[in-house]
Parts: C-alpha cells; structure tokens; sequence
C-alpha cells in the first residue's frame, strides 16, 4: 500500500534532500502522491468536486523544527488510517537541505524568493540559480498544479513558522497584504482556534510563500509564528496541541464558527514601516535578544547606520523580525502599531 517507510514522511525527504522521484499509490479512502522531496498530494477517493483546496507548508527555515514534526505526524495519522480527509491537502516540507543541517537556509533565505523574486539578481557567491532558487520555483509550481487540480472556489495556504527570537506574544500571525479586500472572520477564528490571536496586518506586497499564494491564487493565506526556534526533538509538543487539532479538523471537514468572531479577542497590528539595511555597518540600537513586539518610544533608538540614527517615530511603536545579519537590501526591522479590522471584515 505506501512506499513510505513506517509512514514517516519526514524521514524519506530528509533521506533525499535534493530529489525524490515522484509515485503513486492509495488505500481505500486516500490516494496519495509524492511529486518531489518534501511534497505530498493527500485526496480523498470517491468524491469529485471540494469545497476547500488546503495546502500546509513547514520548513520553508530548515531550523523551524516544531511546524515540520506537527505536519509529519498529521502525515502519519492519514497513512495509518487514525484520520480519514473530506479536503485535499498538499504538504510541503520547504528546504530539506537546510533542515538536515538546522540552519535557516542554506545560501538563500527561500521566503524572499518567491513571486518569481527568484529570476532576480544573484546571490551571495554570484549564482542566479542556486538551490533555494530553484526550490522556490518548483513550489510555485507545485501550488499551481494542485490549485488546478482542485479549482475549488476556496482556497486557503497556511505557511508554519517558528520565530527565531522570543516574543511579547508568543504565538502570531502574518495576514499578507490583500489590497482593498476585507478581512475574513472564518480566518480570524482558524487562528483563534490555533491558539494564534496576534496578527500582523501587512499594507504591502512582498515575497513570501504564504504572499504567493495570496496575491497569485487567491488563496486565505498566512504567514504562522507558532513559537520558538528549537532543534528536531526538542519541542514542547503540548504548545502545538491546539494547532495540530484545528489543522487536523479542516482537513476533516470540521469548521470553525466565524459567528463567534469577536475583535476584542485578537491583537491586531498593522505595519507601520519596513527598515531595511542598506550599509555593511547597520547594527541594531538595542539588545539583539530584546523579545518581537517589544515597544519603543517616539524618539528612542531602533538602529544605526552610515553615521545616521534610525528611530521611532511614535509612541508604541513595535519592533518584529530584527536581524542586522541580513543582506544589504534586506528588511532589518519591520514596525507594527494597534489597528483595527471593524470597518472592512466579512
């Protein structure tokens, strides 16, 4: 029936971190479809049309260890029949190679590479198709095809994370910029049913997966923070609980109730601003440990650079994502401030 080794998904791609030939086998509920390393098609039998095309990603950061170990065993409870789809699902493990040397990336950091970001310039060493790049396009592809496969009318991509720093609020969302669309109540209560309440409105476009997958498949799609950086093993799993059996519900069938949305329950920022390094000397004007959502004063120090000081511009102005190790051209630091969704959700 499955030519996965004792049904660990995880373990066969981190065994061919490159590339896996692509097969197909099923059981009496579920066909299953590997098209690469770290991606799996999973669809029930027997039913033709869906009312949700479902695409989870983990490892997009080879060193974010708890969203792969959660999205491997929700792999294995399909393959052990514990839990039976009603929604096709597309797993995607992101960097392999960057997981198999727990390591954020390799080269290239993969989640500045997508919408096509990849055609552009070079890296590091002077190469315009590294592995990262590579990998970037075959997951736009991939997304693709699966989208196509199940032209289902909803569509929803949810992109797992954990953060490199401690945060004020541990766990928190990226909803990516959606122009003058409203706000969903549905996705809100997905979030607040993963134990997520803190989200992150972004005003612009950028080049993430989960952006991607917004802006080119009209995907709901998010960006999710879901704690701490830790190695393989090392995770707390009770702190996943809650998203593991929200995720696993949908994929059931099991939707949350958008009618118990209430905007009091959430903490919801907009960026204020995107600091981006620009000099090799650009260093941060506070501790590098300083937790995400830290505030600042108006006028208090952010960062530094060829001689100039950024800083805050308002009171409570937040930081999130600090990271002077960059590359120049990169978002150092982004700012958040309060926000409110009430005048634009459906």
């Amino acid at each position: 029936m499955t030519n996965i080794k004792n049904n660990d998904f995880l373990a066969l791609t981190r065994q061919h971190e490159n590339h896996l030939p692509a097969s197909r086998f099923e059981d009496n509920k579920h066909s299953f479809e590997i098209w690469d390393t770290g991606v799996l098609q999973v669809s029930p039998i027997g039913a033709s049309k869906f009312d949700l095309a479902i695409v989870l990603s983990a490892g997009i950061h080879g060193n974010e260890t708890a969203p792969i170990e959660m999205i491997n065993e929700l792999i294995k409870e399909i393959l052990t029949k514990e839990i039976t789809l009603k929604r096709p699902v597309l797993f995607i493990f992101g960097n392999p190679p960057s997981m198999n040397i727990n390591k954020r990336f390799v080269i290239e950091n993969l989640n500045r590479l997508f919408c096509s970001t990849y055609l552009n310039g070079v890296d590091i060493n002077g190469d315009r198709t590294n592995l990262e790049r590579q990998r970037a396009e075959k997951l736009e592809c991939y997304v693709a095809r699966f989208y196509q496969t199940y032209d289902s009318e909803n569509k929803c991509h949810y992109d797992l994370h954990t953060a490199i720093k401690d945060s004020v609020h541990e766990k928190f969302a990226v909803y990516p910029y959606i122009g003058n669309s409203p706000w969903k109540t549905q996705q809100f209560e997905l979030l607040r049913a993963m134990d997520v309440t803190t989200v992150m409105l972004m005003q612009k476009p950028a080049t993430t997966f989960s952006y991607h997958s917004s802006s080119v498949h009209g995907a709901d799609s998010f960006t999710i923070e879901l704690g701490k950086v830790r190695g393989f093993g090392e995770n707390d799993k009770s702190k996943f609980e809650k998203a593991k059996v929200t995720l696993r519900n949908l994929m059931c069938g099991i939707d949350v109730d958008k009618t118990l949305f209430d905007e009091a329950n959430f903490v919801m920022l907009k960026v204020h601003r995107s600091i981006t390094k620009n000099y090799g000397d650009f260093e941060l004007g506070f501790d590098d440990q300083l937790a995400n959502f830290s505030e600042f004063k108006e006028g208090e120090l952010l960062a530094k650079e060829n001689g100039d000081d950024i800083v805050a511009e308002i009171d409570g102005e937040a930081i999130v994502f600090p990271n002077a190790a960059v590359e120049i051209g990169q978002r150092a630091i982004l700012t958040v401030v309060p926000t409110s969704v009430s005048n634009s959700i459906i």
